[in-house]
């Protein structure tokens, strides 16, 4: 697709998922067992075509790019176009909100101009969703669209937080964009940006031009101010659309891929996800291995119990050990008569024998990197 280019913005605030992200971004979460929460936001603009595409990375980028190094699983790895890393250029703002800083545009503006694509299709990294942007990038153009707005409908405004809430007319056209403030269910369906839109790429220079001047802009701040002289329309998105904006949604999209119709949706449809691939030997189970409704992935050696439960790469399970309803990123170790139950392990974590580790389901334990226990 060579009239349009992506750009995918990695560097959103860390603080969401406590522990999970001290020594790397949000967007560098291990998720599924195989997967990064970049991948969803990569893989969908690679499965429509875009075959340029630029990464704006923060200040903890040395696990995103070890995951996707030349970028060949994403078929980025081109003599023309491909993958392009961007710095972030405000890493003392990490904190603060804001999607898409203008200033990190600012910074990297020669991708923009080097280029001269006519639309530039922009996204997060923080969501788990599959979406093909081709009907999107259709009405854009039918509609002769200065910038589309992809949007969500969610009767759920707690775990919208820091989405936009969107009015849309009857010709699909913007009238409203507002800040989500309520942290309370209304039982009613309201439509929220998804953190994903397609705007002309002059027009978008012309914005970050024009901003220069202000130090912490965002992008969508800027078009609600300029709303009424802008052609701006909707497109929604139906599919499955995961919000991570905690610990324990991390924790519920997770478990939610155990459900075969949204892994199958999100995961192994039509448009498949990319990740890294790593050549590991099958996982091996015991003859008293006991595995029920489980993502397990290669690597891992079993001998005790997992139940309703996520396993990463390399993973070993002694005999004796049991775990249920929990995440075990890639090589843990769990020993023998261990216990765990709600519980998220980060990497090569070690649980000496016979200890428990419990949490529930509203409140997971987080156990960090590297950590023995």
């Amino acid at each position: 697709m060579r009239n349009v280019i992506g750009l995918l913005f990695a560097n959103n605030s860390a603080n969401i998922l406590q522990g999970l992200a001290f020594e790397r971004s949000i967007a560098a979460v291990p998720f599924g067992g195989r997967y990064r929460l970049l991948d969803f936001a990569l893989s969908s603009m690679v499965n429509t075509g875009i075959r340029t595409i630029g990464l704006v990375t923060p200040r903890q980028y040395r696990s995103l790019l070890d995951h996707l190094g030349a970028g060949k699983e994403w078929f980025l790895d081109r003599k023309t176009g491909g993958l392009f890393i961007l710095p972030g250029a405000i890493q003392g703002l990490s904190a603060q909100g804001g999607k898409f800083r203008l200033k990190d545009l600012q910074l990297n503006i020669e991708y923009l101009q080097k280029d001269f694509c006519e639309n530039v299709v922009i996204s997060g990294c923080n969501h788990v969703f599959n979406i093909n942007y081709q009907a999107a990038l259709h009405l854009h153009a039918s509609k002769q669209a200065d910038i589309t707005l992809i949007y969500t409908e969610s009767m759920d405004s707690a775990a919208m937080a820091g989405k936009e809430r969107l009015s849309i007319g009857e010709n699909q056209e913007i009238l409203s964009i507002q800040e989500n403030n309520s942290p309370e269910t209304t039982g009613l369906a309201q439509v929220y940006f998804a953190d994903m839109l397609i705007i002309r790429r002059k027009l978008l220079l012309e914005i970050v031009e024009g901003y220069r001047a202000i130090e912490t802009v965002d992008l969508m701040e800027a078009i609600q101010e300029n709303l009424p002289s802008l052609k701006i329309f909707g497109v929604p998105f139906k599919g499955y659309f995961g919000t991570i904006n905690s610990v324990k949604e991390y924790f519920d999209r997770s478990m939610e891929l155990l459900n075969p119709l949204i892994r199958k949706e999100v995961l192994t449809g039509q448009d498949q996800i990319h990740t890294k691939i790593v050549d590991n030997p099958p996982t091996k189970h015991g003859a008293h291995a006991q595995v029920s409704n489980s993502l397990v992935s290669s690597g891992c050696t079993i001998e005790g119990e997992v139940h309703n439960s996520i396993l990463s790469r390399g993973v070993t399970v002694e005999a004796g050990a049991i775990i249920r309803n929990s995440i075990v990123m890639q090589k843990c170790k769990i020993a023998a008569e261990a216990n765990l139950n709600y519980v998220i392990l980060d990497k090569f974590v070690k649980v000496h024998a016979g200890n428990e580790l419990k949490g529930n389901k509203n409140t997971p334990l987080v156990v960090l990197k590297g950590s023995l226990v």
